[in-house]
């Protein structure tokens, strides 16, 4: 697929609905493998919309996880930030597995990281590369990365974009309204 159409498959992810979310894919786990990698309790668990974990979160102040099983992969949807830590991908991807996440929080922080095999391969913010030629230093960008000009305006659309470049898994916004297997999270750290 062209580059500039699968970044028009993620615009809405730059819209108001989403003012904030973690998607991670993780490649060589099953559904209770990857609640575990992010500190839940797979025998404990209910079904919940984005919405409904949004509130739930706001007005109780815990963590949500919800998961979704995509052909060999795992996506795991947060309103909240596990899946931005490197700990959590280490834990996902270690022994052969494979992770990726893309975070997004309502004060207009970014995130891209990948992971193999337990290993970060790569971690930085989008939003600082617009800004890359007047840092010192200059931001990294993982060569799995390099060939992406990240914009501001679309941000959240180029990101999702890369995630299934690299993983090959689209990442549904339907899966917002839809009830999925969710579980809670212990505070991080």
């Amino acid at each position: 697929m062209v580059w500039e159409d699968l970044v028009a498959r993620y615009a809405w992810a730059d819209g108001n609905e989403w003012d904030a979310f973690t998607f991670s894919v993780i490649a060589g786990r099953t559904e209770d493998e990857v609640i575990r990698a992010f500190g839940g309790d797979p025998g404990v668990w209910r079904l919940m919309t984005f919405d409904e974990v949004r509130d739930e979160q706001a007005a109780h102040r815990r963590d949500l996880l919800r998961v979704v099983t995509v052909g060999t992969h795992v996506v795991a949807i947060e309103w909240g930030y596990h899946g931005s830590m490197p700990e959590t991908a280490r834990r996902a991807s270690a022994g052969g597995g494979e992770f990726f996440s893309v975070y997004r929080d309502i004060n207009a922080c970014f995130q891209v990281m990948y992971a193999v095999d337990g290993h970060v391969d790569g971690m930085f913010d989008p939003f600082e590369l617009e800004d890359a030629a007047w840092m010192e230093p200059p931001p990294e960008v993982p060569a799995w990365a390099a060939d992406v000009s990240f914009h501001m305006e679309t941000l959240c659309a180029e990101s999702l974009a890369l995630m299934e470049r690299t993983t090959g898994v689209t990442v549904d916004p339907a899966w917002r309204d839809t009830r999925l297997r969710t579980v809670l999270l212990p505070p991080p750290g």
